[in-house]
């Protein structure tokens, strides 16, 4: 098929607030002899992408395309010869017309021209809406839940903000573990939202001392690990929700980057600190099929369930908007935010 000279692109050309967010055109993605060329049909949004609007996450060169999940369908195959016969690469049994789902920076645009690595087939049983709703918090909660602490049955854990997106993967995930999840959350629909999706007790911070009522809740002895997206707000108090040798798993920033601390506030209880990156487990083919496997699995199953909150426009006050919604505490989100990119 032929494509075309421009795209239009949902970018960045300077750090700052939601009025930065500009929808643009700009030339068609520049094609590398590993790439695969895919028409994106859903654009995920997540907290990511505010980090890197903020300047949290500096960008390398203006204008930056946000996004960094989305799926769509392949319109050109790599053409390095030593890609085509690579058996990892064959093993994912890529074609023209394939449904795939992306995973890496620059999603928010018509085409994306990505290393054949970060496109992943999806089964013909995963919507494409769910393929670009899953990669983000699935993989997350798959990854960081096996390797930055491994949740065994019998574990007590913490889970900020478990009404979310990436809150609901951890419990679910967490829960098929045998673990007894608490999860902090802002209001009593979010509360019974998690409730229902198996959380065993539920913290309302607004309303309850976070501290005091997971401690009461454990004995005072407190919880294996916590899982914090909030970072800030949140951080400090984490320290004294762990019991010994616990786990702060120091997954995200939504209220802004932790301050420092000494290596020796973890001595006091022999803690571990982890600040993972899920792109940092799957950097392999074959780290990225093992997991991918099993999230595929797993929405196969129910185990995971998706739940699309809100669809936005490809324009830019719908990308505004929907990092304002992503990015404000308390707010009403209790799933996935998607953008509509263009039609299948």
């Amino acid at each position: 098929m032929s494509l075309p000279e421009t795209v239009q692109a949902i970018t960045i050309s300077a750090h700052g607030g939601p009025e930065v967010v500009q929808k643009i055109s700009l030339p068609f993605p520049e094609r590398g002899p590993e790439d695969i060329i895919v028409k994106v049909v859903w654009g995920g949004v997540n907290t990511i992408d505010t980090y890197f609007r903020k300047g949290l996450y500096p960008a390398k060169k203006f204008p930056l395309i946000l996004g960094t999940e989305g799926s769509g369908t392949i319109v050109k195959l790599p053409t390095d010869e030593k890609v085509l016969n690579d058996p990892a690469f064959k093993k994912r049994g890529y074609k023209v017309g394939g449904r795939v789902a992306l995973n890496a920076l620059g999603a928010f645009a018509e085409y994306v021209s990505y290393p054949w690595k970060s496109v992943y087939p999806v089964p013909d049983y995963i919507p494409l809406d769910i393929a670009s709703s899953c990669i983000s918090h699935c993989l997350t909660a798959l990854t960081t839940m096996t390797e930055s602490y491994h949740v065994n049955k019998g574990d007590v854990i913490l889970v900020h903000t478990i009404a979310g997106g990436l809150g609901l993967a951890f419990l679910a995930y967490a829960k098929s573990r045998g673990a007894t999840v608490i999860g902090t959350t802002s209001t009593p629909a979010k509360a019974a939202l998690a409730r229902a999706a198996g959380a065993d007790h539920v913290v309302l911070y607004t309303q309850e001392d976070t501290v005091q009522r997971v401690l009461e809740l454990t004995g005072g002895e407190g919880v294996h690990a916590v899982f914090d997206g909030v970072g800030k707000d949140t951080f400090l108090s984490d320290f004294e929700m762990l019991r010994r040798k616990g786990t702060l798993v120091a997954i995200g920033n939504a209220s802004g980057a932790p301050d420092p601390v000494s290596p020796l506030k973890l001595s006091a209880k022999n803690l571990k600190l982890v600040r993972p990156s899920m792109f940092n487990y799957i950097v392999t083919p074959e780290e990225a099929d093992h997991y991918l496997g099993e999230m595929w699995e797993a929405l196969r199953s129910g185990l995971f369930k998706i739940k699309v909150h809100r669809v936005f426009p490809f324009t830019a006050e719908g990308a505004r908007e929907a990092q304002q919604e992503i990015n404000t505490p308390g707010s009403s989100v209790t799933g996935k935010l998607l953008i509509r990119i263009s039609e299948e």
